[in-house]
């Protein structure tokens, strides 16, 4: 193990108020679900450089949060969980999948630290650097259940260049539905690297293909950023992830110093 010596510039420490833990970074709400995710997923802390406090929305899963018509019932539980995370000391609060976009400005505006719901926050950043004339290819868990809603509460304008692919419904990801299709998974799910990341890259290089005005990809699914750089790597477009939005989430509210010469 590396020890490296304290830091000088901490001496006197000072409470914050109703905050119970200290030296955390985001909070993340996840789903009451039992599946695993591949480094990267935002439900496997171990990749991520930056302390991870997750808690479980009670009560709620996929099929609640992403397959019924009426959420009303999801959003109690969700604001519950932003509470416990903000209240043990959290310096942001985020969430483990991108259809928690719908409930974006609920929880921004029930606690007092940064909320990042839905890795679709980026989408308008990502058009203004990519410009009018590219779009934004947001690849979905299901196409059929990102709803207008989800986009216009983390701040898409709907007439705004983007186009929407479903890597289940609509191009056949298996791997993706052995962990989180709730109609076809095991009892205890499970899924193959290799098998889920030759399925993203043949989707997303069909969508390419037919769509040559992509100046950019968006992963709505916390579970896909593990592909992004094999994406990447055979795809030479801008990747925006889960990854992408955490690591930004945690620079805001934990900035790092600066070392260097002149």
């Amino acid at each position: 193990m590396y020890y490296v010596g304290r830091d000088r510039n901490i001496d006197l420490i000072k409470a914050r108020p109703g905050k119970s833990c200290y030296g955390m970074g985001l909070g993340i709400m996840i789903l009451d679900e039992v599946y695993p995710g591949f480094p990267g997923d935002v439900r496997n802390a171990s990749a991520y450089n930056f302390p991870i406090q997750y808690d479980i929305v009670k009560g709620i899963d996929i099929y609640k949060l992403v397959w019924s018509e009426d959420k009303t019932h999801c959003r109690q539980p969700i604001l519950e969980a932003a509470k416990r995370l903000e209240k043990i000391g959290c310096r942001a609060v985020a969430a483990e999948c991108g259809y928690f976009a719908y409930f974006q400005q609920d929880v921004a505006g029930y606690v007092d630290i940064p909320v990042f719901m839905s890795s679709l926050l980026q989408v308008p950043i990502i058009q203004q650097v990519i410009g009018k004339n590219k779009s934004v290819a947001i690849i979905a868990a299901q196409k059929r259940f990102l709803k207008d809603e989800h986009l216009k509460n983390v701040g898409i304008d709907l007439n705004s260049n983007f186009i929407v692919a479903g890597a289940q419904d609509e191009y056949n990801c298996k791997e993706f539905d052995n962990l989180w299709n709730v109609q076809v998974r095991k009892p205890l799910p499970e899924a193959y690297f290799e098998k889920a990341q030759d399925e993203m890259l043949k989707m997303c290089t069909t969508l390419v293909d037919k769509n040559p005005s992509i100046g950019a990809f968006l992963f709505e699914c916390t579970g896909m950023q593990p592909f992004a750089r094999g994406v990447q790597a055979q795809i030479d477009l801008p990747v925006f992830s889960w990854g992408t939005l955490l690591e930004y989430a945690y620079s805001v509210v934990n900035h790092r110093d600066y070392y260097g010469h002149v």
